[in-house]
């Protein structure tokens, strides 16, 4: 629970800084590849080895985020020194959730039995927004054994239009008009 907060904490100086400068995607993209640097398990173990020095960790960032803003990569080098870069995906799931919150914009996870193509994806996008106010851009997952219809989970909320659901409200409801 410490990490998460701790996390949080971050994002939030870390969305503060990009508001204020107007890079709020371009910060965005550098948490996403700071992020992936725990991809790479020989990176991993080099920047967690505490044999090796701060300063030859710092000269091995560089050289391989070329591409960041320099307050990012003072960012990377911060969370090295404190041994804490295993934190970065979740300062870019934190910073992710503040920048769309910012937008207006709310994600929706999203459960239906067959692909949707790109009309059904943006109509449902466009259902959901209009139930909540808000763009939603919905995360798609496909499970075979959900029938038909779909599940959505958005806001903390959970939307349950699957047929599985409603066979079961059905034979519920049958239970009770028979019993």
């Amino acid at each position: 629970m410490a990490t998460k907060a701790s996390a949080g904490r971050y994002a939030q100086a870390v969305f503060e800084i990009a508001l204020e400068r107007q890079e709020l995607d371009k910060w965005r993209s550098d948490l996403e590849t700071i992020a992936a640097l725990g991809e790479d398990p020989a990176l991993a173990d080099l920047l967690e080895n505490p044999r090796l020095r701060l300063d030859d960790k710092t000269k091995l960032l560089a050289s391989v985020l070329k591409d960041i803003s320099p307050l990012a990569l003072n960012l990377v080098y911060l969370l090295v020194a404190k041994n804490r870069l295993n934190l970065a995906p979740d300062i870019a799931v934190h910073y992710q959730q503040m920048l769309d919150s910012y937008q207006g914009i709310e994600r929706a996870d999203v459960v239906t039995a067959v692909p949707l193509d790109e009309e059904g994806k943006r109509s449902l996008e466009a259902r959901l927004g209009a139930m909540i106010n808000k763009k939603v851009i919905i995360r798609e997952e496909i499970d075979p054994d959900l029938l038909g219809g779909v599940i959505a989970r958005i806001g903390g909320k959970l939307l349950d239009g699957s047929v599985r659901s409603r066979l079961a409200a059905l034979k519920a409801e049958i239970a009770r008009t028979a019993g």
